[in-house]
């Protein structure tokens, strides 16, 4: 729980050993919140702990290009005497390499079993004359402030208003913190809300992932979002803001626009994607883009280069 450059002081004999530093996020482009400090000094941590890395890996190129820009943004504020070379000395020590997806994610959607649909079918109407099976969206995020919970109770509405047969499955760990727009979401829409909180099991997310129709995400901010990248690998069609990772990621047809503080539009317009898309999936056409380039099998080999090119810099 220290920085890299004190870690090495603190302990002498890793001042001399091969050293490859992940960044998964960074102090620069994360989310502040009122219950936080404003200092710069977790921002220059993370210049310390890069700079005492023989290679730093950056699981983005968001996250990269934040946390550079951030850097050479706080330098320039510095007093004398910064060493001119700091950034483009990161710059060349640095690369992108994502996290990877265990590859038991990528199991077919069969595996999920009937569970998931018999719920759904349960919550037709079999008087009507026309079923048709509702969609299932999954929302999975933590239940903190940087993951829209207000966008997504204004998403829910306005396909309430639409009339759009769904159902919904929001996923997450909640928090002492956690916002009160949550508690907003599962009473306005207990009629429609399959699941609503931690799973109890691996397994069971999974099998919620496996089941359901479309991935909605509603994040303000996402380094790398995992979560929407294993929805994605169990069958599920994105449906996700245009901001920060996401269109690294996915096509123009799976990303709806920021509409920054614009809660009300944005929510419109990410409806408009899901019945797009829920048209499609209806007819049979509705396909998840691949994937698997994020799964293990396909990474391992890179992260082992990238560990025996740090230990041959000695």
């Amino acid at each position: 729980m220290t920085d890299l450059s004190a870690l090495k002081g603190m302990v002498s004999s890793l001042a001399s050993i091969p050293t490859l530093c992940y960044f998964h996020e960074n102090q620069f482009a994360y989310p502040g919140s009122s219950n936080q400090q404003k200092s710069v000094e977790p921002q220059i941590l993370n210049i310390y702990t890069a700079l005492a890395a023989d290679h730093v890996l950056f699981n983005t190129a968001y996250n990269r290009h934040t946390f550079l820009e951030g850097a050479r943004v706080l330098l320039r504020k510095l007093p004398d005497y910064v060493p001119p070379s700091v950034i483009q000395k990161l710059e060349n020590i640095s690369s992108v390499l994502p996290v990877p997806l265990p590859d038991t994610v990528f199991k077919h959607r069969e595996t999920a079993g009937d569970d998931c649909l018999q719920t759904l079918w349960s919550h037709l109407d079999h008087s009507s004359v026309s079923e048709e099976r509702p969609l299932l969206i999954v929302w999975a995020a933590r239940w903190e402030y940087d993951k829209g919970g207000d966008r997504l109770l204004e998403v829910l509405r306005e396909l309430e208003r639409r009339e759009i047969g769904f159902r919904v499955c929001i996923l997450g760990q909640s928090f002492r913190n956690t916002p009160e727009v949550f508690n907003v979401i599962g009473e306005e829409f207990s009629h429609r809300i399959d699941q609503f909180g931690y799973a109890d099991s691996r397994e069971k997310y999974l099998g919620w992932l496996r089941c359901a129709d479309i991935v909605l995400s509603t994040a303000v901010h996402e380094f790398q979002g995992i979560s929407v990248l294993e929805a994605v690998a169990c069958g599920c069609v994105p449906v996700l803001p245009d901001r920060e990772v996401y269109s690294e990621f996915f096509a123009e047809e799976q990303l709806y626009p920021d509409f920054k503080d614009d809660v009300i539009a944005e929510a419109k317009a990410a409806t408009d994607i899901i019945e797009k898309h829920a048209e499609l999936i209806r007819s049979g056409d509705g396909r998840p883009p691949s994937v698997e380039h994020f799964s293990w099998s396909m990474l391992k080999s890179e992260y082992q280069d990238v560990m025996i090119k740090v230990v041959a810099m000695r």
